[in-house]
């Protein structure tokens, strides 16, 4: 199965067969002990500067800033959906853990 990967309109979004699947600016509660010391931060979104996968996977680098702390940066791969029967599928941002290991595009 071939499944093609993008970052569009200047990081804004991550493409998935040619599809806006997932978008900057939302919150993530985010589990990345080596990105702030907030036991589950609120991590806001900013920009998308990769995209990947590692098997069904999919993941992103992205910079973005902990609300609570105001730490900003690149947390590393943050999963952001999988791949389900050739279709992509969301993953639940309440609760994204930290690292994922992905094969980058780019």
């Amino acid at each position: 199965m071939s499944v093609s990967l993008r970052v569009l309109d200047d990081g804004a979004w991550v493409s998935v067969n040619d599809a806006r699947q997932v978008s900057v600016s939302e919150l993530w509660r985010l589990h990345a002990p080596e990105f702030c010391v907030c036991d589950m931060p609120d991590f806001v979104v900013e920009n998308v500067l990769r995209v990947g996968a590692d098997g069904r996977t999919v993941s992103a680098k992205v910079y973005g800033q902990c609300i609570a702390c105001g730490q900003t940066g690149v947390p590393g791969w943050v999963p952001v959906g999988r791949m389900y029967e050739s279709e992509f599928v969301d993953i639940d941002r309440e609760k994204v853990v930290l690292p994922a290991t992905v094969t980058s595009d780019e």
